[in-house]
């Protein structure tokens, strides 16, 4: 299971290092990803995340407190609901589309009621 969680660290990670100066990758969640598998894998590699300057940029603050910039939590909002749209109208099946809408929902009341503006 180890093997597995590391594979899933250096892919979640390399993309929310890659989300840093790409504005469509969303850094943070791939980043919180990271650091779970990080917990799952490696507790030296845990601890070598949580001292990086990235660590304390992106994750901190939600780590600590369970709160994220507004913009950010706009943008990922945003970014969700954009690619999450595209099976909506393309695919004809109800019941994927019903998944989809509900997903959504939860999207954002776990962005905007259940996690505080930073």
């Amino acid at each position: 299971m180890k093997v597995v969680f590391l594979i899933l660290v250096i892919l979640s990670f390399s993309l929310g290092i890659i989300g840093v100066v790409v504005p469509l990758l969303p850094t943070t969640p791939l980043l919180l990803l990271a650091l779970y598998c990080f917990a799952r894998s490696s507790k030296k590699l845990e601890e070598k995340l949580r001292n990086s300057k990235l660590y304390e940029k992106y994750l901190e603050d939600f780590v600590k407190h369970k709160r994220i910039p507004l913009k950010r939590k706009i943008f990922v909002v945003s970014l969700a609901t954009t690619m999450m749209s595209f099976p909506l109208i393309i695919l004809d099946s109800i019941i994927v589309k019903i998944i989809i809408v509900l997903l959504l929902i939860y999207i954002y009341y776990y962005f905007f009621v259940k996690i505080k503006n930073a």
